[in-house]
């Protein structure tokens, strides 16, 4: 198993636990992290192989709330206090930032392409054509990259 650690922002957790998979993360990832703030945003108890830390460097987080929400700042904030993480979010403004502060990222749909080409999904259109019914959109391009990339 990859020793990746992977700080994850709330919108990951809605969505695999939506589309059921949200084991998918502990199959692709050995350490996943979400900060309190995220834990409490997601209203919901976590697998108990994600660990919860606070972030440290508060006035950081605060800056960086200045233009994103909570959950993405202290997301944000806690990936550059751990240093070499890999950075689950999903919100256009959040993923500019991260890649701004040189950080390694991905989104929810990276995570499903991850999984398929690991062989964890023998298909990934079923699971591409719900998120449009939890309320994630995809664009029909992208859909159809992606499941070129994924040989369907």
């Amino acid at each position: 198993m990859p020793e990746t650690v992977v700080i994850t922002d709330t919108s990951c957790l809605i969505v695999l636990t939506k589309l059921n998979v949200i084991d998918v993360l502990q199959k692709m990832y050995s350490n996943i992290i979400v900060t309190t703030d995220i834990a409490k945003e997601f209203g919901e108890p976590l697998p108990d192989w994600v660990k919860i830390m606070a972030v440290s460097n508060n006035k950081y987080q605060q800056i960086l709330e200045l233009t994103l929400d909570k959950g993405e700042s202290s997301a944000i904030a806690l990936a550059i206090e751990l240093g070499d993480v890999l950075l689950i979010v999903d919100d256009l403004k959040a993923r500019k930032e991260s890649l701004r502060l040189g950080l390694k990222i991905t989104g929810t749909l990276g995570v499903l392409i991850k999984a398929k080409k690991s062989g964890y999904f023998s298909s990934i259109k079923y699971l591409l054509d719900k998120l449009t019914t939890i309320g994630f959109h995809v664009s029909e391009t992208l859909k159809n990259e992606i499941l070129v990339e994924c040989g369907e």
